[in-house]
């Protein structure tokens, strides 16, 4: 059972600068299309069965990708998702408040807290990313201008793991309107396929939005 707590850093070296600009006062990836389009790119999506996952491995999405001196995909996004995020001179966030989307908890500790790829690396190799080349994972993985990566609880992003949304939702009910519209704009981007289980998990959802 994970602890919320405030932590106290004490730093023996560099002092803490921040890294990548001022927080702001509420952050979040892009947002995705409203539910009118997010429905129309979804009934625009091929429908296919998920191919196999033979020849995969994370080492084929080269990720944290170098975003600015120090500071790499990673640490941009818990700059970018965080309140009041501070960073020592490598960039490594050693204070700053995060509240994860996904379950809603709130976490003083950057190590508790995974970047999740909204589409799996995974679900994608199997839904077309396989075909792709090395640079083209590699701005998938690291993509910062889509709502493909989000600051969340790291327990809950390995209960995750590669599943869709036919099996594998958010546990605050209130998000997934908001999940189910930034997997669509993801898939929809970059031309990814969809199951059948997954459309209509993904068309329900969108109906409660």
């Amino acid at each position: 059972m994970k602890r919320t707590g405030i932590i106290v850093a004490t730093l023996a070296t560099a002092a803490l600068v921040p890294a990548l600009g001022p927080a702001p006062a509420l952050a979040a990836p892009p947002p995705p299309p409203g539910k009118a389009e997010a429905a129309r790119h979804l009934a625009a999506l091929r429908v296919a069965s998920e191919g196999p996952g033979t020849g995969y491995s994370r080492a084929k999405f080269p990720h944290w990708t170098t975003v600015s001196g120090a500071c790499n995909t990673r640490e941009a996004v818990l700059k970018r998702d965080g309140r009041g995020v501070r960073t020592d001179s490598r960039c490594s966030p050693v204070a700053g408040t995060w509240k994860s989307p996904y379950d809603g908890a709130t976490w003083r500790r950057a190590s508790d807290v995974d970047i999740d790829h909204m589409v799996p690396l995974a679900e994608a190799w199997r839904s077309g990313a396989s075909r792709w080349t090395t640079a083209q994972r590699r701005a998938f993985a690291n993509d910062r201008s889509s709502s493909q990566l989000w600051a969340v609880t790291d327990n809950v992003n390995q209960a995750k793991g590669d599943k869709d949304p036919a099996e594998w939702t958010p546990p605050l009910a209130s998000f997934r309107c908001m999940y189910a519209r930034s997997w669509i704009d993801v898939k929809h981007r970059y031309k990814l396929t969809v199951d059948v289980a997954e459309r209509n998990a993904l068309s329900r959802m969108l109906r409660a939005c």
